[in-house]
């Protein structure tokens, strides 16, 4: 069975981990209202996507 030589430095850690961080979620504006929205995904101010209406959009 595999056993560590040693301690593993913070760095070697460090720099697997390296990809662990948070990423910005990108956002496109909808071709319907112009109100940003997540891609690919139908807009929560017009309910519209892909140039379809899918879903009602409340009244404020």
């Amino acid at each position: 069975m595999g056993v560590p030589k040693g301690k593993t430095s913070k760095s070697k850690v460090g720099s697997r981990r390296s990809h662990h961080s948070a990423k910005t979620r990108q956002s496109v504006k909808c071709d319907n209202c112009g109100e940003l929205k997540l891609p690919h995904n139908v807009c929560p101010a017009c309910g519209y996507y892909d140039k379809k209406q899918v879903i009602e959009a409340e009244e404020l």
